[in-house]
């Protein structure tokens, strides 16, 4: 019976699109040209803004039921990710909640930020580069723009099927 569960278990739709940020936010330029550290935080805070570049492109499409499972779907591969790097299962829920409170948080600063890329640096530059180094800051915001013209310019049926290139 639980092995049945298991083998009828729908991919979820959002699942394609995800794997479309998740490819963007792995693009190695980030990391070798844009100043982004290539550690684990460096990685969640370029798939955060992906999530968000996504989700901004859907809303006001009325598929928030769909943004509701994306965004399910970056939490719980957050939830494997900790589990791989071998967090034990009574911290998994406590270090997900943290990082789902630093998502929103992030979501909320480039909200307020707009369409306005000078804006958009300062956020930036304390996200994801910790205000160390956020010389390359102006660039990636100039970078996430252009993403977010991108996802603007195609069909929505497109995006939510993830045949989308983020990069």
């Amino acid at each position: 019976m639980i092995l049945k569960r298991i083998l009828n278990r729908s991919v979820p739709q959002a699942r394609p699109l995800y794997g479309a940020i998740v490819a963007a936010a792995r693009h190695p330029s980030h990391y070798a040209d844009l100043g982004v550290a290539d550690t684990v935080d460096g990685r969640f805070e370029m798939v955060c803004l992906y999530l968000y570049l996504v989700l901004a492109r859907l809303k006001g499409e009325n598929r928030e039921e769909f943004r509701g499972e994306l965004t399910d779907e970056f939490f719980a591969d957050m939830d494997r990710a900790l589990r791989e790097m071998g967090v034990g299962d009574l911290s998994v829920g406590k270090k997900v909640r943290r990082m789902a409170e630093s998502f929103y948080g992030r979501v909320s600063a480039y909200e307020a930020a707009g369409e306005d890329e000078a804006a958009l640096a300062p956020a930036l530059a304390r996200n994801v580069y910790a205000e160390s180094d956020a010389r390359h800051a102006p660039a990636l915001a100039a970078r996430a723009r252009s993403v977010a013209r991108k996802l603007a310019s195609l069909p929505v049926e497109e995006v939510l099927a993830g045949k989308v290139d983020l990069t």
